[in-house]
Parts: structure tokens; C-alpha cells; sequence
């Protein structure tokens, strides 16, 4: 068995109407699945993509209307770092994030930033070797598109206590002399999991922060997972149906709430491709609650159609 790097990211935002616009808008990603947290029907989970709605490209964020922002200490996800095609293509980011009043630290090959609640945001360049996993927007070039995940970099200030189960359970290997840096590859993605030494100041869960980190998996796999997981010594949620992949959830030795998650059965099972993320879409199991959950839920126009229109 092997993960195939990252499957998403899922974070918090206090403000959906906003963050849609920055990620879709500004970042030129695309919104995928606009539907609900299934373990809280109340409030939107929102996914944002490549084209195709691909495991790799998939950022999430669950809106808590008015959140207080967060903060990331020790055993959270700081950073969230993309995939950009050179370093013309960071010139150009440097440039619109600045457009938008947005703050950006260039360093070599590499841009950092943060999304209007916060949220730990870098752009490098691509040497992966991997297909990119883009999106079409109408004012970003193709060739400056984000490409995908190339990694997150977490806070630990014991990151060896990590080491055993990300080696001989998940497959990642060390890269480097230290046990901080990793990489975990399959036969068609990969990426990195990187520790940096944690703050003084505790971590404060909000918007702008981190959820989880879940990593790809085949379909056929998972409950073999969730085993080796289990026989490691960890606690695991067991078997989840998320109706558009399944997963299993355990948090790691540092902290950081690790999801694997299958790269089945898709986004497109339940929408066609071109209308991905248009309106809100529902498990068949919370249908009964469309109406409870539609007069809860923030309203927000199709991001697509909104693009078009300007």
C-alpha cells in the first residue's frame, strides 16, 4: 500500500462569502462541492480544486459564521504550501496578491503569504515532476495557475515522537539528516510534511487556522488502512462514508489530525463535470434536511457564473 501525497486540506473560515471570493476569485481555484460538514449539518463545508475536482488540488473549509480568529501553536498545520509552474509565475502572484492589499514575502523560488483570516499560504516552484492540477480563471494565465499541493509544514516541539508512524506505518521517508523533514510518494503524486519548531504561545483553534490534513489513498485500500493505523497503536475513527470518498482519522503523534482518505468514488458522482459547485449538494442522507439546512447556511451566488458576469 501507498498514499499519493495529499488528498485536501480542510480549514476554518468565519466568513464564506469571502473566502469563496478569495480563493475562487483571487487564487483562481474552483469551487467543486458546496455542501455541509456531515458531522455538523449546520454549517457549509466548502471545496475548492483544480478543474476536474481532483484529490491533490483540494482545499476545504468549514464556515463557523463570525469565528473568532484562530492562531496555530504546536500539533496544528501552520502552513499550506502550492505548486506554481516557475518563477515568472511567483512574479506574478507577488504582483495580484499586492493588487488585493495582500502582503507577500518572496524568498528565492518560494512565496509566502496569508489569506485575508490568516491562513499560512506558500507558492514554490515546481520540480515535482507530477501532471499539475489546475484550474481555468478568467484573469490568471494558464501558465500561472496553481498546480496543486506541494506540502504543509506543521508546528512540533518533538517532532521524533512522529517519526515510527510516519516511517513504518504511512510510508513517508525522511528526507534530510533530521527527523522534520518528509516526503510521501506514490505512483502518481507526491508531497511533503515538514515540522518547524513550535511557538511559546499555545495554539487558539479559529478561523484561519488548520483542521485537518488528509492524504490519498486507492479506493481498495482503506480498510487496510484503518488497520495498520489500529495495529500501530493509534486510535482511529474507524471507517467513515463521506459519500464522495471514505475515510479514516487519527491524529498523529505531534497532534496534527491526519485523515486518509480515498481518492473515489469523486465529486462528479453526484454532478456533472461542467456544473461542479454551483448550488448546494446533499448526501442522500441529509435530503430530509434541505430545507432546515438551506435557511441556516450563508447564501452565496454560483462563483462561476459571478466571474462571467464581470
Amino acid at each position: 500500500m501507498q498514499l499519493e501525497g495529499i488528498h485536501h486540506v480542510s480549514s476554518i473560515t468565519g466568513d464564506a462569502a469571502r473566502n469563496v471570493d478569495f480563493y475562487v476569485r483571487v487564487l483562481g481555484m474552483r469551487m467543486v462541492k458546496r455542501t455541509v460538514n456531515q458531522d455538523d449539518p449546520s454549517v457549509y463545508h466548502l471545496f475548492y480544486a483544480d478543474e476536474a475536482g481532483s484529490p491533490g488540488a483540494d482545499m476545504t473549509f468549514f464556515e463557523y459564521p463570525g469565528a473568532r480568529p484562530g492562531r496555530a501553536g504546536a500539533g496544528m498545520v501552520h502552513r499550506v504550501v502550492f505548486r506554481v509552474g516557475s518563477e515568472a509565475a511567483l512574479d506574478f502572484w507577488a504582483q495580484r496578491l499586492g493588487g488585493e492589499g495582500l502582503e507577500s514575502e518572496r524568498d528565492g523560488a518560494s512565496l509566502r503569504f496569508a489569506d485575508p483570516e490568516g491562513l499560512g499560504l506558500e507558492l514554490i516552484v515546481d520540480e515535482s515532476g507530477d501532471p499539475p492540477l489546475s484550474a481555468s480563471s478568467p484573469d490568471i494565465p494558464a501558465e500561472h495557475a496553481l498546480r496543486g499541493f506541494a506540502g504543509a509544514r506543521t508546528y512540533s516541539p518533538a517532532p521524533e515522537r512522529s517519526a515510527a508512524l510516519l516511517r513504518d506505518t504511512l510510508g513517508f521517508a525522511p528526507q534530510g539528516d533530521g527527523q522534520r523533514d518528509w516526503e510521501v510518494r506514490g505512483d502518481q503524486r507526491g508531497g511533503f510534511y515538514a515540522y518547524d519548531p513550535a511557538p511559546e504561545e499555545r495554539g487558539v483553534p479559529g478561523a484561519g487556522t488548520v483542521h485537518h490534513i488528509a492524504w490519498a489513498a486507492y479506493d481498495d485500500d482503506i480498510e487496510r488502512w484503518n488497520d495498520r493505523v489500529t495495529e500501530s497503536g493509534a486510535h482511529t475513527s474507524g471507517l467513515v462514508d463521506r459519500f464522495w470518498f471514505r475515510s479514516v482519522y487519527f491524529r498523529e503523534p505531534s497532534g496534527v489530525l491526519f485523515e486518509i482518505a480515498t481518492q473515489g468514488p469523486g465529486f462528479t458522482s453526484d454532478e456533472p463535470l461542467e456544473h461542479l459547485g454551483e448550488t448546494l449538494v446533499l448526501p442522500p442522507s441529509f435530503e430530509p434536511l434541505r430545507e432546515q439546512i438551506e435557511g441556516i447556511v450563508t447564501p452565496l451566488p454560483n462563483p462561476r457564473a459571478a466571474s462571467s458576469a464581470s
